[in-house]
């Protein structure tokens, strides 16, 4: 089996770019197993991670793609819980989403994409987004 660790954001348009590099990876789907991250920085209503519409996307493509996942959902730096989460369960590769941003937007902000590239030691895969119509 192939664990694969996706970090999933708010926009489902990352999320969708994401499980289907999952799904294009080498090898059946049946062999895969994905698990979906959703890191809260702030969650004053209480949501849960299934409740996120990108996280509802991803699950459905998954879901329709045959490919055996699950939502894991915490809160805190979603860059920190990515890679330890990948560490602890021993995750094959971590697959996020870029987003263009400029020079300074980045040094301000910092890139969660970046963070889990530098710290991590395991692959990274980074995928661009996919517009729907």
């Amino acid at each position: 089996m192939y664990h694969v660790v996706i970090g999933i954001d708010d926009d489902a348009d990352h999320a969708l770019a994401c499980v289907e590099e999952v799904a294009n990876l080498p090898g059946d789907n049946s062999e895969k197993e994905v698990t979906l991250i959703h890191s809260f920085t702030d969650n004053p209503s209480g949501a849960s991670a299934t409740q996120i519409h990108s996280v509802r996307e991803a699950s459905e493509f998954l879901e329709e793609h045959g490919i055996e996942y699950d939502v894991n959902e915490s809160s805190g730096d979603p860059a920190e819980v990515i890679i330890e989460f990948a560490e602890e369960e021993d995750a094959d590769l971590i697959v996020t989403a870029g987003r263009k941003r400029s020079p300074a937007g980045k040094a301000l902000f910092g890139s969660v994409t970046q963070t889990v590239i530098l710290n991590s030691n395991r692959p990274v895969m980074v995928t661009g987004t996919t517009k729907r119509s």
